[in-house]
């Protein structure tokens, strides 16, 4: 087969990688619960291509992304499922489906209204579904308003999503001060812990800790996950600047002292801040 910019030859590959006498062994033996950690790893690709700026590799993790979608699309073809074009259609109808304002009589309203509509849009559809799986109407657990935030989520993230559904009905602090208060209140949680000794109780109170700070940055507007990413960059940046420092001198972090490694990660910080 040769490269192309159609989806249909896409949808062909993995057809034919997927076929159980002339396909691939690996892709013929892949499940969906196989091939689930891949489709999680290539979304965490994608999002660093865009956090360094690098559109040729935005590109490349943009098309492996897509190759999952084809992957799980197949799969579900061969049990008689669904197909890619079954995809397509049903994202393709909740789009304009959940912005009236766009395709529908709706004005178009703001930012807010239109966040609204979608929410209000989505829980309409997730009762069709129950309905259409003949399923009764949602009780407790599942009618509870935190409903529908994946476990599989990153924990920071999760963290961040479960705080605000909980603060759209009205369970939240007022004010980002009073979140600061609350990030000390659990830090000083943290400190009697270990104190105590206590290893599960320590935990626990870490939790809380990354729990108030994921709830700090949905105050303050920052997307925690990403800041902490910007952060895991930055330390990687220092420390390597430490080793090539080290190295200059024939030496490694193992044969330096703290005091000599924390002297150099203060001149790679000072050079970030003239550079």
């Amino acid at each position: 087969m040769q490269p192309s910019r159609d989806i249909g030859r896409l949808i062909e590959i993995m057809a034919a990688l997927r076929d159980p006498e002339t396909g691939c062994p690996w892709d013929v033996q892949q499940d969906f619960g196989s091939i689930a950690p891949y489709t999680i790893e290539e979304a965490y690709e994608v999002a660093d291509a865009i956090e360094r700026g690098d559109l040729i590799d935005l590109n490349d993790e943009l098309g492996d992304l897509l190759l999952q979608v084809v992957f799980h699309a197949r799969m579900a073809q061969e049990q008689g499922a669904f197909g890619f074009d079954d995809v397509v259609e049903a994202i393709t109808t909740k789009m304009v489906r959940r912005h009236p304002h766009v395709f529908g009589n709706a004005g178009p309203g703001d930012v807010d209204a239109a966040k609204a509509s979608w929410e209000t849009t989505k829980r309409a559809e997730k009762a069709e579904r129950r309905a259409a799986r003949r399923l009764p109407p949602e009780e407790g657990e599942a009618a509870s308003v935190l409903a529908g935030v994946p476990v599989a989520l990153p924990a920071l993230t999760r963290a961040e999503k479960l705080s605000r559904k909980a603060a759209s009905v009205g369970f939240d602090w007022p004010e980002p001060a009073q979140v600061i208060a609350k990030v000390r209140e659990e830090l000083a949680e943290v400190e009697h812990e270990l104190q105590g000794g206590n290893r599960a109780a320590l935990e626990g109170e870490v939790g809380d800790l990354l729990f108030a700070v994921a709830n700090l940055a949905r105050h303050l507007d920052v997307d925690a996950e990403k800041a902490l990413r910007g952060t895991n960059a930055k330390f990687e940046r220092r420390f390597r600047s430490i080793e090539s420092a080290l190295a200059a001198e024939g030496r490694t972090p193992a044969e330096a002292t703290l005091d000599e490694m924390e002297a150099l990660w203060g001149e790679a910080k000072a050079s970030e801040r003239t550079a």
